[in-house]
């Protein structure tokens, strides 16, 4: 399905030093600094030019769903509340789901796209052979958190480097919550408990037997970023035995003392001792492939994994195995690769041994909450007005990659040029 029309504004302020970086753009653009007029100890910017383009939006389809709730503002229906204020500003706006295959109409329409606009829960990859087709590409936005649907690299050396931005902490609070939603609900085994409900079973000791209390469980996040920091805050009301966590960068040692959790600079080590492990860290080259057979067999026999972070971080086969074997008690969460799930993914069916159960994978909704689409709809207007108004005051932490160069440690701890 496409709707096509036409595009935009709205703006946050840069840092100092992000200005900086951008500064060579602003010439580009015909913009200049107006004048520092300190807010909070960032520069305010006045664009003297305004652009006019083409804005590509690739979303999931809402059908009825949609019309019954126009919050649900992720859909192609709903455009992210977007198509008004895009047309009124003169830009051209043009909204699909269809992005499989190449003579998708996504690959047909960003051949003159300026901006592209997609979402983690129905990304448009894009590739390094679709970028180079994409001659007028400048700006990518993930209207949600994880460009991973982004060559980076490609994206580096292409028109002279693509901004790739993303609406950074619009959805952390709703993944969070789903991350503990879904320890709980393989932890306690409801799934099979409530399917054997819905059937009309009744038959306690079938799901007791492979049901455990959270609490005195240790509990590891693979990333303790703003989602892996705020599950294990989530997580101390729990009274588990012990909160751990890796990652490269460390909490300070008050934020440790506060939650009550522990660093472990070994993967392999924290693994061994954890009841529950939760992946939180983006996808990247490093970790592409992560969980496979052999770091799953490092992991505490009748473990319960969960991922929330994306799909390709795990080998989906070695997690069916891996539950099959006994090796996981559980797996659960909401990515796939590739996303929609095929629909003869192991992991749709994949249950723990003989006795059924440990599955409670969804589809990729944790963050795209109503609440959350709100944040990040608002967060792509903000950046797609800073863009096309010519400030470029983008928010820091929004940006991955700009002017050929990442902006970020989050894909991967790579220097700045």
């Amino acid at each position: 399905m496409v709707l096509a029309h036409s595009a935009l504004r709205f703006a946050r302020p840069a840092s100092t030093s992000l200005l900086q970086r951008v500064g060579p753009a602003f010439s580009q653009r015909g913009a200049k600094l107006a004048r520092a007029a300190p807010l909070g100890g960032v520069r305010t910017l006045t664009a003297t030019s305004s652009r006019q383009g083409k804005v590509l939006l690739v979303l999931y389809k809402g059908g009825e769903h949609a019309k019954q709730e126009p919050q649900l503002l992720g859909t192609i229906e709903n455009e992210l509340g977007l198509r008004q204020w895009i047309e009124s500003q003169g830009h051209t706006l043009v909204t699909t789901d269809d992005k499989e295959g190449e003579n998708s109409k996504f690959d047909q329409e960003l051949v003159d796209a300026e901006v592209i606009i997609t979402t983690p829960f129905h990304p448009g990859y894009l590739t390094a052979e679709r970028l180079a087709k994409a001659k007028k590409l400048k700006l990518a936005v993930t209207a949600g958190i994880g460009s991973d649907h982004v060559d980076l690299n490609a994206a580096n050396t292409t028109n002279g480097g693509i901004t790739v931005a993303e609406v950074t902490g619009s959805n952390v609070v709703s993944v969070a919550e789903h991350v503990i939603m879904t320890i709980l609900v393989l932890v306690r085994n409801f799934v099979p408990a409530h399917e054997q409900i819905v059937r009309g079973d009744w038959d306690v000791a079938a799901v007791a037997k492979n049901e455990y209390d959270l609490e005195g469980k240790t509990v590891g996040t693979v990333a303790v970023g703003r989602i892996g920091e705020r599950v294990l805050r989530r997580l101390k009301a729990f009274d588990c035995k012990e909160l751990l966590y890796f990652d490269y960068q460390p909490l300070s040692a008050e934020k440790e003392a506060e939650i009550g959790c522990r660093r472990v600079e070994n993967l392999e080590e924290m693994l061994a001792q954890c009841d529950v492990v939760t992946i939180n860290c983006p996808l990247h080259e490093k970790t592409r492939g992560l969980f496979n057979k052999e770091l799953i067999s490092k992991m505490k026999k009748g473990s319960w994994l969960v991922n929330t972070a994306r799909g390709a971080i795990v080998v989906k086969e070695d997690v069916a195995d891996a539950l099959k074997s006994g090796q996981l008690r559980g797996y659960g969460g909401d990515v796939w690769f590739p996303q929609p799930a095929l629909k003869d993914h192991p992991l749709r069916t994949a249950q723990y041994t003989t006795w059924g159960g440990g599955n409670a994978m969804v589809p990729h909704m944790s963050g795209t909450s109503i609440d959350a689409q709100k944040r990040y709809a608002e967060g792509t207007k903000n950046i797609l007005d800073s863009y096309f108004s010519g400030r470029f005051d983008y928010r820091p932490e929004d940006l991955i990659v700009i002017n050929g160069d990442y902006a970020t440690k989050a894909y991967g701890q790579r220097t700045a040029k």
